[in-house]
């Protein structure tokens, strides 16, 4: 059987891309993986004791939208966070982010946007599942170049009106996958401004908003909500798997005004699968604690100071202001993601993986992306590998 037509432009997803590419070549060393964003810092300690302690209740049908303990969890969380008052109604939890991203398309995209076809707009590298999204909605995806040129960030700005008219989703992830970019206070209120002058809808991936070097990045609703926006024109996505390196959890949020709340919950209680209550009480703890996503960032911090001293000598290399990868420069991504692994084992993800080719160019194309996921130890090795290399 055929797939829908308007599926037939998605590429191959990136890691089976990947192992196309290195795996008929052998390794070149002890492998050391760093293409895959999975967290390798201890999940915190008490994880064990409160599923042990809840573990009944996985003979239990779960709350759809998730517990009111869960949801009082993360509305006081996302106070202390962003000073922002987000009642428990507008809040749903997600088996992880991308279920969200996803569904929150197909429950907030129109079929059409004054009489045409709507456009979903995504940054050019982007997290595939936003392609999908528009895909399945049957939306015209415009892809947005986050280039060097504009700060790593896409600039919405510079789409033309009958675009931004017919626009009625633009994806935005911040601090950015892969680059690291963290968009700031005034690019939030310039890009809400533009979504209330064209009435469309931005959807905030902040999944990596608890790891950044410097400074907390702002958030999308809190944004909003200082330069008081409709309620209605942001739904941010979070989740458990960075901040608290909990990836095999599947356990993340969005929120947003009461009416896409309550258009993504009523499309969960019909199509989705809500997380079981031992899962949601983990999460509702996890949400509460503070103690060990500062431990997490610290461990972070240590690598990105390894990798500033191992790239000290690199005039193109620069750190990311948050998340946990290193965009890196080189004249085409295959070549070297497949000359690093046959020389030396460590795997990295060529960034053309994370684009699409839109006028023949992929702004991925001349990079690589680096997970600064493994042990300290490992990390500087594989970096170390990694400079000398591709870069000596």
């Amino acid at each position: 059987m055929a797939f829908p037509e308007r599926f037939s432009n998605l590429p191959e997803y990136a890691f089976p891309r990947l192992r196309t590419l290195l795996d008929s070549h052998p390794a070149g060393g002890d492998p050391i993986a760093m293409s895959i964003g999975e967290p390798k810092h201890p999940m915190p300690g008490f994880v064990a004791e409160v599923m042990a302690q809840s573990i009944g209740e996985f003979g239990k049908y779960p709350a759809n939208d998730g517990t009111p303990e869960l949801l009082g969890a993360i509305s006081g969380w996302l106070g202390r966070r962003y000073g922002v008052a987000v009642p428990p109604a507008q809040i749903m939890a997600l088996n992880g982010t991308r279920e969200g991203l996803f569904n929150a398309a197909i429950a907030l995209c129109p079929e059409t946007k004054r009489g045409k076809q709507p456009a979903i707009l995504i940054p050019n590298p982007f997290y595939q599942v936003y392609a999908v999204a528009a895909a399945t909605v049957g939306a015209e995806a415009i892809f947005v170049p986050a280039t060097e040129e504009t700060g790593f960030l896409p600039d919405f700005e510079s789409l033309p009106p009958e675009v931004l008219d017919r626009t009625a989703i633009a994806y935005l992830c911040s601090p950015a996958n892969p680059q690291g970019a963290v968009a700031s206070r005034d690019y939030l209120a310039r890009l809400i401004a533009l979504a209330e002058k064209h009435d469309f809808q931005i959807f905030a991936d902040e999944c990596y908003s608890e790891i950044w070097r410097t400074t907390p990045p702002p958030g999308a609703l809190e944004v909003a909500a200082a330069v008081g926006a409709d309620p209605e024109r942001v739904v941010i996505f979070h989740s458990l798997s960075k901040r608290s390196n909990l990836p095999g959890l599947r356990s993340g949020f969005c929120a947003g005004g009461p009416e896409s709340i309550a258009r993504i919950r009523q499309l969960r209680a019909y199509a989705g699968a809500p997380l079981p209550l031992p899962i949601q009480r983990v999460s509702e703890r996890a949400w509460a604690d503070e103690v060990h996503v500062e431990e997490n960032r610290r461990l972070y911090a240590e690598k990105y100071a390894i990798a500033a001293e191992i790239f000290s000598g690199v005039n193109s290399f620069r750190l990311p202001e948050g998340g946990f990868f290193l965009w890196l420069p080189v004249p085409d991504g295959e070549e070297a993601a497949l000359k690093l692994w046959r020389e030396t084992g460590v795997r990295v993800l060529p960034g053309a993986y994370l684009a699409r080719d839109v006028g023949g160019q992929n702004p991925g194309k001349g990079y690589i992306r680096v997970a600064l996921v493994a042990p300290k130890e490992e990390t500087q090795r594989g970096l170390t590998m990694l400079r000398d290399c591709l870069y000596r």
